[in-house]
């Protein structure tokens, strides 16, 4: 019998991400109802009848990035405040600029921006915290991205609620209403240990508990924040949030750069998930998460961007090299954190930090085809001795050329598909000179 596929793919490198390290060269991947029906060698692929065949000389074709922290409607803020440490970023320039901007339409039109760029730059899947994660929503279906959207908490008003149990009511109500749509799930994103209060942290322990929902909140970013938390509660942060139920398997901890082995003790036995934002926390002078440490005891890490106001960019390309650098020069080692390493935490690593493993970070049979293909021909890519090497050493996402999110395509030859790039410029060009004006 003829095998039969709605789309062959045929690559010089498959990057499957499982097995680790693995790199297939001569095979081609098959595509049935969104999902991956085969990986074989080329020659047996040729024979295989499809719909739609697509040849990609000199790519590696290798499971769509995972970027699980972002702030996607803060691309309207990047550059705006820079060079400032974390406090005073937040507390004397973005936080007031947020409240003077901050709405519905600034979020969507934000994100179709941030959707863009993470396109280009090979990301399939994102996690996002921000204000009207309706607008989010929104502007992610449009762009046909897969992504988490964790709707904010603090015990403060802004734009999007008036405190807690505001924000909680809006966001569960926001979950009902996309409970049927396959591309986005709703997280509890309570801001952190220092903006919301103990009794709402219990109430969101006890929800996300009872519904199954993950969290995902900024923890441990400073030392100052440690510090300050054990002064005024006698505890660190993370011992505080285990106390009330709040860290486990749900619990995604974003940046984590101040960590003893008790905190690394703690996040290994109770199966919590650490986001790395490498870039953001080395601009921001917040720390650097110990990320070989946290490895080595068993510790799922995934990586993130951080919003572009305090990165400035949404390339995991980047994340990935930096990543990758910052390990080896902590472990004072040129061998930690292989290459093979970097990319699971840049594709499974994320897929495990949102409960998706069984569904996307690698290409297996089975798997939903998300998926990315990488121009490994070019100049700043040869000579070619190790296709890993180059995904994480040597690109810098501008070698993306094509993206699917279940088979479909989200950008074909560098061109997006779901979204007017130059529509979502124009879009960016308004805003920038709506806030000059207003600033």
């Amino acid at each position: 019998m003829t095998l039969a596929a709605d789309i062959v793919i045929h690559a010089d490198w498959v990057v499957p991400v499982i097995p680790r390290g693995v790199v297939l060269a001569g095979h081609s991947l098959l595509v049935s109802g969104g999902r991956i029906q085969a990986i074989l060698p080329r020659a047996e692929a040729r024979a295989v009848s499809a719909a739609q065949e697509i040849e990609l000389p000199g790519h590696a074709l290798m499971p769509g990035l995972v970027n699980l922290h972002g702030h996607a409607a803060m691309s309207l803020l990047r550059g705006y405040a820079d060079d400032l440490p974390l406090m005073p970023w937040l507390e004397k320039h973005i936080w007031p600029a947020e409240g003077r901007h901050v709405s519905s339409e600034f979020v969507h039109d934000g994100t179709l921006l941030a959707c863009a760029e993470m396109i280009r730059a090979g990301t399939t899947t994102f996690s996002d915290m921000y204000f009207f994660p309706e607008a989010a929503a929104r502007a992610a279906l449009e762009a046909g991205m897969r992504c988490q959207l964790a709707f904010p908490i603090f015990d403060f008003p802004t734009a999007w609620g008036s405190g807690p149990d505001d924000y909680i009511s809006k966001g569960l109500r926001l979950r009902d209403d996309l409970k049927h749509r396959e591309l986005v799930s709703i997280a509890f994103g309570p801001h952190a240990p220092y903006t919301v209060s103990r009794p709402a942290l219990e109430k969101v322990a006890t929800l996300a508990a009872e519904l199954d929902v993950a969290i995902q909140i900024h923890l441990h970013e400073t030392r100052g924040e440690v510090l300050a938390a054990v002064e005024q509660h006698g505890e660190r942060p993370l011992d505080s949030l285990n106390a009330i139920g709040l860290i486990g398997p749900r619990t995604q901890c974003v940046h984590m750069t101040d960590l003893g082995d008790q905190d690394m003790a703690l996040l290994a036995a109770t199966g919590a998930h650490v986001i790395h934002c490498p870039q953001s926390n080395m601009k921001l002078a917040s720390g650097a998460c110990p990320t070989g440490k946290l490895l080595a005891r068993g510790v799922n890490v995934s990586l993130g961007t951080d919003g572009a106001a305090s990165n400035n960019d949404l390339n995991l390309f980047g994340e990935m090299q930096a990543a990758a650098l910052l390990g080896k020069l902590q472990a004072g080692d040129a061998a930690a954190l292989p290459a093979s390493d970097i990319l699971y935490m840049a594709t499974m690593g994320g897929a495990r930090a949102l409960g998706q493993e069984d569904r996307i970070g690698s290409l297996e049979v089975g798997k939903l085809a998300d998926m990315i293909a990488v121009d490994l021909s070019g100049p700043e890519c040869q000579p070619l001795y190790n296709p890993l090497s180059q995904l994480v050493y040597a690109c810098n996402g501008s070698q993306v050329t094509h993206s699917w999110v279940a088979g479909n395509p989200l950008m074909v030859q560098r061109e997006l598909v779901t979204l007017d790039l130059a529509e979502v410029l124009r879009s960016s060009a308004n805003w920038q000179a709506r806030i000059a004006r207003e600033e």
